[in-house]
């Protein structure tokens, strides 16, 4: 892992952002995700949530609603919320400079604040569902958000074929919206 300081934590969202540092500190290019799979499984474990977690590295983390009284006359009182799921691929594609050194497959990437952009030095940045599980992680972290039951679901190798969605176990999920 690269060093521990956070050169995102004054970006708003601080958690949002903080979850994509986080995962940026892992190496997850396609066909390389059991490490970023099973800190998914570690956050969940960590905060006491249900997951599943199959043999493709698709993860599914499982969080209970979070209705307010105030709220909940809202929702009709109804008792059988039905589960959002929230979804993001875990890999990235990874390329680097020619200069580059870097090894992608065992080496985090290298975050860096350009004026108003955040990028990746020598390297791809994975933003592209990087920032998707980073904010659903921040969702899941936060216990003080309203929300119906969720169903957050990772998904591994879209980078390359959609792998981790073509055989994740559907029978798994309760959600018939998907956001």
């Amino acid at each position: 892992m690269s060093n521990s300081k956070h050169i995102l934590e004054n970006i708003e969202p601080t958690n949002v952002f903080y979850f994509f540092e986080e995962i940026s500190r892992i190496p997850h290019g396609s066909g390389n995700t059991k490490e970023i799979s099973d800190y998914l499984v570690d956050f969940a474990k960590n905060r006491n949530l249900e997951f599943y977690q199959d043999d493709f590295d698709n993860v599914i983390i499982y969080k209970s609603e979070n209705i307010s009284n105030e709220n909940s006359s809202n929702l009709n009182n109804n008792l059988n919320i039905e589960p959002i799921i929230l979804q993001g691929h875990i890999d990235m594609v990874c390329e680097k400079s020619l200069k580059s050194s870097k090894n992608m497959e065992l080496e985090s990437i290298d975050l860096e604040i350009d004026g108003d952009f955040i990028t990746a030095k020598e390297t791809t940045l994975g933003a592209d569902n990087g920032i998707a599980v980073a904010m659903i992680l921040a969702i899941l972290d936060d216990n003080n958000l309203n929300h119906p039951p969720i169903e957050a679901v990772f998904t591994s190798d879209e980078e390359i074929g959609l792998i981790g969605a073509s055989n994740l176990d559907m029978s798994k999920l309760k959600g018939k919206v998907i956001n």
